[in-house]
């Protein structure tokens, strides 16, 4: 199921304006069907070109689905942001439109966003107090590869932007997390060691819970990660956050609720190459979250390897009919650090044994088949 290997030699011109997705792998595109997913295919925009959205999320808007994710580029220089976070809208989740950058990166190099610096995971929200699209980030500055985990933050009226970028920095500086424990606070841990500069965050997402956000992230090295909630203008921390997991290497959340539950996706933590896969649920969003096991169904390499994948982000569904079961979409990366924007999406139905989420392969599905046996 790995993606296949490909060589081209790509300009400067294309690269920047996004063509090279064509250019690259135009001839092994199939068209899909007009209602079908493919997971781990190439997947074009309704222009022909490859969709160039990584590590991505979803919001449902004016109508219309929309996807923001990273804008990933050729060879490896494409790891770092060169271009933005792009934006797609449609209304089936299958054929999409390109809308264009939502989020620039900037041209001026003491800007916390400057060209090649890294910027990952985008995940947009709407907030209806103020009216505005809110995108939340993991920022690398340039320059220091993984070294000032950061958060960043932008705003915009539309969902494809223009998004103004707001700020970066570290989360809740000089607080302490609500369930910090004594031994938690002791001068030679990684939380202490970061309470006065603010806590570290790389993977995340942004979870919406009734009018309440939270910023979810992978925090103290990696090793565990935070919750964190969000001001009600969504665009920076209130100061109440928890430790979730402590010490259990889990990145790439993606949360999502049902039935009066909260569930999570997340991976382990071996960089670029994929693992087994990981899902937890608790009864409240901060916790505590009990595991349940590798949610994947299938062969041993698909249990190791989570379909050579790792999540990014869970898609709620209204129910195919009044009264049937909610339906949601696992969404996942397959990652090309080597050819970053020969990077693919996995997209499959979650599915349910008891009360564990559970994901099976599909080389092909549709919204109306997706979760029949």
């Amino acid at each position: 199921m790995a993606a296949s290997e490909v060589s081209v030699t790509i300009d400067r011109r294309s690269i920047l304006l996004g063509a090279s997705a064509a250019a690259l792998i135009g001839g092994m595109a199939r068209a899909a069907q007009p209602d079908a997913f493919d997971p781990g295919e190439v997947w074009n925009d309704v222009s022909g070109v490859a969709i160039n959205a990584h590590g991505g999320g979803l919001l449902r808007h004016g109508g219309r689905w929309w996807w923001h994710g990273e804008h990933k580029t050729a060879g490896e220089a494409g790891n770092t942001a060169l271009v933005g976070v792009h934006a797609y809208s449609s209304a089936d989740l299958v054929n999409w439109r390109d809308e264009g950058i939502a989020l620039p990166v900037s041209d001026d190099p003491a800007s916390p966003i400057t060209r090649g610096c890294i910027l990952e995971r985008p995940k947009v929200v709407y907030n209806r107090r103020t009216r505005q699209f809110v995108m939340w980030f993991h920022l690398e500055l340039k320059g220091r590869g993984y070294g000032a985990a950061q958060a960043g933050v932008a705003v915009a009226d539309r969902p494809q932007g223009p998004f103004r970028f707001l700020h970066a920095g570290r989360v809740n500086p000089g607080i302490w997390p609500a369930n910090a424990t004594a031994e938690d606070k002791a001068p030679d841990t990684t939380l202490a060691r970061d309470f006065s500069g603010g806590q570290m965050a790389r993977d995340m997402t942004i979870f919406v819970d009734g009018d309440t956000a939270w910023h979810i992230y992978a925090s103290e090295e990696n090793a565990t990660l935070q919750i964190a909630r969000l001001a009600p203008d969504w665009t920076r921390h209130d100061g109440y956050y928890v430790r979730a997991l402590p010490d259990g290497g889990n990145e790439a959340p993606a949360l999502f609720k049902t039935k009066g539950r909260y569930y999570m996706f997340a991976s382990g933590l071996t960089g670029w190459r994929p693992n087994p896969g990981r899902v937890y649920v608790a009864d409240k969003v901060t916790g505590p979250w009990r595991p349940l096991g590798n949610p994947v169904r299938g062969s041993e390499e698909d249990r190791k390897t989570t379909f050579h994948s790792q999540s990014t982000f869970v898609l709620p569904l209204p129910p195919e009919r009044p009264g049937a079961e909610p339906r949601f979409i696992f969404m996942a990366d397959r990652w090309r650090p080597e050819i970053a924007i020969d990077g693919r999406y996995v997209w499959l139905p979650v599915e349910w044994e008891g009360e564990t989420p559970v994901l099976r392969w599909r080389d092909r599905w549709t919204l109306v088949d997706g979760w029949k046996a």
